[in-house]
């Protein structure tokens, strides 16, 4: 029987708010840690992948949306790949971009994660923390939800 995940909701009154988020995230990243980022156009993704990734390399790190090249590769402590699988098509194509090379060398940030197919997320890593972000009122609020080492990491995540 598998552990259940560790379960934290976070409201994120602001822009501001969703970047601090990722930079506290950033702190727990790990080599072959996967971090799932979900929620409709326009919810804050890639400002939370952002975030993250500032906090990983330096403040003013160039950091745009891979929407149209599939992925972006940064340098760090922790190497990070960010993917934005919006525009696959089909599961298949994840090995074509490298997504398991990129969990071998570092972490992965994976925007549309439910493109990976029916069971494609547990797949990737057991160390794995899926971020739901959702309207909340005139903010959003973030659904963290923590497996394998994620799950006493989100214990301890001070946002």
């Amino acid at each position: 029987m598998r552990p259940l995940p560790e379960v934290r909701d976070i409201p994120l009154a602001d822009e501001a708010a969703t970047i601090r988020l990722g930079a506290a995230l950033a702190g727990g990243l790990a080599v072959g840690d996967a971090v799932l980022l979900s929620g409709d156009l326009g919810m804050g993704k890639s400002t939370l992948a952002r975030g993250l990734i500032r906090a990983l390399t330096r403040p003013d790190e160039d950091v745009p949306s891979p929407t149209f090249t599939l992925v972006q590769f940064y340098e760090g402590p922790t190497p990070v790949a960010h993917f934005d699988l919006y525009r696959l098509e089909d599961p298949r194509e994840i090995e074509e971009i490298g997504l398991y090379e990129a969990l071998d060398d570092g972490a992965v940030l994976i925007e549309w994660p439910e493109r990976l197919g029916m069971g494609g997320a547990e797949a990737l890593s057991p160390d794995r923390l899926s971020v739901r972000l959702e309207t909340d009122g005139a903010g959003r609020r973030a659904h963290l939800s923590g497996h394998g080492a994620w799950a006493g990491k989100l214990k301890e995540l001070h946002v």
